[in-house]
């Protein structure tokens, strides 16, 4: 039997204000992940480096490298270089390697950061996964996030399984193991980069664009600036509470310098003509790390395709109600017919 009761005009106009304020307040992206069963392994290789006794260190390796071949591999030869761990010399290359007293210095300052962070960052990262899952149920996920020291290899290093990320570029840029990093291989704009904001930004972004949405390669500019705008938006589906400008990789200043002159850089590439013109050079001026973005004002950014296509990206996700499986698989024109620029 149906039972309706009558509510009074303020019952209804309460509970009509209540829900109205609900949804106007409420992150499409900030979905329910309490019933996923998504679990992120974590290793702390850099700790088990250290910490492990000479004499068990060996069989150590061998079963990290029998459950992490590939990120094993790229930690010793690639990042240590001190040759993989079945050859001859590698021994001895390593314990080399380990009396070095820079590596000793930087080592100590990861422990110093990282010892009781890595859990919450852990958790952060499981936590941007299990939502990617709810969006996205048929996408490849980790098993496994490698806490390393990569030596200044790299940030990040995805392989088919893990994510490798290497802490040392996280400790900060006022860091006294950073300062001292050669000026003329880490430029300033390289080192200021270093901070521990972005870890949990740069593991989701690298898994995402490794596995999921990767950066086209016969892309026209226009197309490939939003191909790096779907996958920022889909590093923001998965850290919904992170800040834009983290997200962009901007502190404060650059992104609101980005903003207040979105139109200004839409209207040069427009003028110039090349939005639809295949160009590797144009695209490595837009998109890629830099200290400032080539062609234009040195008192901005660097990356500014990256973010105008993640502009063009937001316009479009504003005006349609669309799934993140569709806004991957969506042309790219006609994401761009929609853009609007709010002055």
């Amino acid at each position: 039997m149906n039972f309706t009761k009558k509510m009074s005009f303020p019952v209804l106009f309460i509970c009509a204000f209540v829900l109205l304020l609900a949804v106007s307040c409420s992150n499409p992206l900030n979905v329910d992940i309490s019933a996923s069963n998504y679990h992120l392994e974590s290793v702390q290789l850099d700790s088990i480096l250290k910490h492990t006794p000479n004499e068990k260190l060996p069989s150590e390796i061998e079963t990290l490298e029998k459950k992490y071949p590939e990120i094993i591999d790229y930690q010793f030869y690639y990042c240590f270089k001190t040759g993989l761990p079945k050859d001859s010399a590698f021994a001895l290359n390593w314990l080399e390697f380990t009396r070095n007293s820079y590596y000793k210095r930087l080592s100590k300052r990861i422990d110093e950061q990282f010892a009781t962070k890595l859990p919450q960052s852990r958790k952060l990262i499981e936590d941007g996964f299990k939502r990617l899952q709810v969006h996205l149920p048929n996408s490849k996920l980790p098993e496994s996030v490698i806490f390393m020291d990569s030596y200044f290899a790299s940030s990040v290093y995805c392989t088919e399984k893990e994510i490798g990320i290497g802490l040392e570029r996280y400790l900060g840029a006022k860091t006294d193991v950073i300062r001292e990093l050669p000026g003329d291989v880490f430029y300033e704009w390289i080192k200021k980069a270093m901070e521990p904001q972005y870890l949990e930004r740069d593991a989701v972004c690298g898994w995402v664009l490794t596995h999921i949405c990767e950066p086209g390669k016969d892309f026209n500019n226009i197309q490939a600036m939003i191909q790096w705008g779907k996958i920022l938006y889909l590093t923001r589906a998965a850290l919904p509470g992170q800040k834009e400008h983290t997200l962009l990789r901007y502190s404060e200043k650059e992104y609101d310098w980005a903003l207040r002159n979105e139109r200004n850089f839409w209207e040069y590439l427009v003028k110039q003509n090349i939005l639809f013109v295949k160009s590797e050079t144009d695209q490595a001026a837009f998109l890629q790390e830099a200290p400032f973005t080539a062609r234009l004002p040195q008192k901005g950014p660097d990356r500014l395709g990256q973010f105008l296509g993640y502009r063009i990206v937001c316009s479009y996700m504003e005006q349609y109600d669309i799934t993140l499986q569709e806004l991957i698989g969506k042309p790219y024109n006609e994401i761009l017919t929609e853009y609007q620029i709010n002055d």
